[in-house]
């Protein structure tokens, strides 16, 4: 049975990112998208992506020749919520006030993302 767990590492979300933007893939597919963005072998992508599959991220089937057809299992959504709420308890002890105080300080927020996050807050019934 596959092990289910939230958190990604670097590689495993860049080879995620492919397989969520593409749909179906090979591991020829995602070799050659990351390929294009910086050096990795190909042998490093198969291995991750079975690690993926073994994981519960990632489903594959027989294709058509002899290469396998990865999809994603869960959902890009599912995937960053699970790896926010990690992050968030990990390092803010389970709050997220101060993750918001630090992004809306540190001036990484542009006023439409403000706008957006105060309209969010007034759905869940606050005043902003």
């Amino acid at each position: 049975m596959a092990r289910q767990t939230g958190v990604l590492g670097q590689q495993e979300l860049q080879i995620m990112k492919v397989v969520w933007d593409r749909g179906r893939v090979t591991v020829r597919d995602v070799y050659e998208t990351l390929l294009g963005r910086r050096q990795i072998a190909y042998t490093t992508v198969m291995t991750m992506m079975g690690i993926l599959e073994q994981k519960g991220f990632l489903k594959k089937r027989a294709g058509d020749d002899r290469a396998f057809i990865y999809e994603p299992a869960r959902s890009r959504k599912a995937v960053m919520k699970a790896m926010v709420n990690e992050f968030v308890e990990r390092v803010f002890g389970g709050a997220a006030n101060p993750l918001m105080v630090h992004l809306i300080e540190d001036h990484r927020l542009t006023e439409q993302e403000l706008d957006d996050l105060r309209k969010a807050i007034r759905r869940k019934g606050g005043s902003v």
